[in-house]
């Protein structure tokens, strides 16, 4: 599946760094809020979440407390199903994509399923477990702005078409 573009070329990606460098400006770095705002997005459920086990288990003489054991998998499952829905879904980004106005697409330019979206959830939690800061500076190195996982799952994060309208607006 290659993108043709308006002369009907084929092209073997859909996002062109050097034809549409407005889709990549300042990627790496909306990125990383994003990470964070995505971040606290899991985060606060699992903390309320704890607080609430930490109160039932006052309530319950301690017997409360043996639901803690339960928070890591809960956190885990919380987690996929967040990115399973919200990068795997119709717009290809996260909340926090969304607010920094990013979003995930394949090599060609399709959209993230939810399977995929949880594969790179997966890849990026061993990537950067195995190989960080390295993750990083792959992104630095390549012109797509892309880090290890989004290689080995053929994905690309770039502006999407509104901030990239906005961007082209001040070429």
């Amino acid at each position: 599946m290659f993108d043709t573009s308006d002369d009907g070329a084929m092209r073997p990606n859909a996002f062109d760094p050097l034809v549409e460098p407005e889709y990549f400006r300042d990627v790496l770095f909306r990125r990383f809020i994003a990470f964070i705002i995505d971040t606290v997005l899991i985060c606060v459920p699992v903390g309320m979440a704890a607080l609430l086990i930490f109160v039932f288990g006052f309530l319950t003489f301690g017997l409360g407390w043996f639901l803690f054991s339960l928070l890591g998998p809960g956190y885990v499952v919380w987690a996929l199903v967040y990115v399973g829905l919200t990068l795997g879904g119709p717009r290809s980004a996260t909340i926090g994509m969304r607010a920094m106005g990013l979003e995930m697409r394949l090599w060609h330019g399709a959209p993230m399923t939810p399977m995929l979206a949880v594969v790179s959830l997966v890849l990026f939690w061993v990537s950067v477990s195995v190989f960080t800061p390295f993750v990083t500076v792959i992104g630095l190195l390549n012109r797509r702005k892309r880090l290890a996982h989004d290689f080995i799952i053929g994905t690309v994060v770039t502006n999407n078409d509104e901030r990239a309208g906005e961007l082209r607006g001040y070429r």
